[in-house]
């Protein structure tokens, strides 16, 4: 089993009474719960800060396409859609 770690977190009054049910109705700790909420968290936020990162270096490199050229393409798919509707 890894190790964990154990820290102290302050919630609201009315966090901690719904913690409380959720964590009755899943037969889980409050802990438990919270460590899971955490890594959730966690893991989300880890993968949009890679994704503007990246975003960054490719705006350094000069890998980007100009917005206005961007939307003409749009443009031009919907207009192609509708005319292939008709």
């Amino acid at each position: 089993m890894t190790k964990s770690i154990a820290i102290t977190v302050r919630i609201d009054p009315e966090t901690s009474v719904l913690l409380d049910h959720l964590a009755a109705a899943t037969k889980r700790s409050k802990s438990f719960l919270a460590g899971a909420a955490i890594s959730d968290y966690v893991e989300k936020e880890t993968a949009i800060l890679a994704g503007i990162e990246a975003g960054i270096e490719d705006r350094e490199a000069g890998r980007v396409v100009a917005h206005e050229k961007v939307m003409d393409n749009i443009d031009q798919i919907i207009d192609e859609w509708g005319q292939n509707k008709s």
